[in-house]
């Protein structure tokens, strides 16, 4: 993504390497572009990347807030049908920063992937056979540490067994990828949010997403998985839908240290904000 109203992607489809570009032209319309080996599957993938396969019939969104920013910013659910895309995505999104995870990504795709195709440049991700060859001691200087880097690997020796699973219904996929091990319910919800565009995913174990349910759900400013999956139930089937609604629309109050610089180091204190 390089704005709101522009995109591009880099993949790897069935059919090889491809580079999409995506333009707004007006409300109702969007221009798109495609190069390599595989862009006849990235146009027609596109407009699943729009939206054009998500289902809101039957979704009534919380009252409130959450419904009036639905009402004036409505939104469709993705999917880009890459699983290996989305699993590497997710696990390098375990327990670190988003900011952090994208570096690494981008830097595991300049380094060992491959030039996109097209005008507008940039890398693809490699192959999960490709990934499959490097060790820790590759990743290590991109920003994952050892845990992170096993998970990844063992995921990509694992893809072979995965082929075919984005046409499965997202709880099989879920169920499938947490026979891996490293891989947990946080990381099956988000693989299957942007994979299949799962109106219904819910990464359990995420720090932030139970505070923000709670919320603008109940007006607490804290809260557990346990209850964000109670508060959630009502809109069960479109409950990554809501989380999307509620992260849209402001996180909870933060009351956790803050880093600030005292003398010569840095000093953790406790603020109230």
């Amino acid at each position: 993504m390089i704005g709101p109203g522009e995109s591009r992607w880099n993949t790897r489809t069935p059919d090889g390497i491809a580079s999409l570009h995506l333009e707004r032209c007006s409300l109702s319309e969007v221009s798109a572009e495609a190069w390599g080996p595989g862009a006849d599957w990235m146009m027609a993938q596109a407009p699943k990347l729009l939206g054009a396969s998500d289902d809101i019939s039957g979704f009534e969104p919380p009252p409130g807030p959450l419904g009036d920013r639905w009402r004036s910013h409505p939104f469709l659910m993705s999917r880009t049908d890459r699983l290996w895309d989305s699993l590497l995505g997710a696990v390098l999104g375990q327990k670190v920063q988003a900011k952090n995870a994208y570096k690494s990504r981008r830097m595991i795709a300049r380094r060992f992937g491959d030039e996109a195709p097209g005008p507008n440049g940039g890398s693809v991700l490699p192959s999960p056979e490709r990934f499959a060859e490097l060790g820790y001691a590759d990743l290590h200087p991109l920003g994952v540490e050892r845990k992170r880097a096993e998970i990844l690997l063992r995921v990509a020796r694992e893809m072979s067994r995965l082929t075919g699973l984005e046409d499965r219904p997202p709880d099989e996929v879920r169920r499938r990828i947490e026979h891996i091990r490293g891989i947990g319910p946080w990381t099956a919800g988000m693989v299957t949010a942007t994979a299949l565009g799962d109106p219904d995913a819910v990464p359990v174990g995420d720090y932030h997403i139970p505070n923000t349910i709670a919320w603008h759900l109940a007006g607490e400013e804290r809260g557990d998985d346990d209850r964000m999956l109670e508060l959630l139930e009502p809109w069960r089937g479109h409950r990554w839908r809501v989380i999307r609604l509620a992260k849209s629309t402001g996180s909870a109050p933060k009351r956790g240290p803050k880093l600030s610089l005292v003398g010569d180091g840095l000093h953790m204190e406790r603020r109230r904000r």
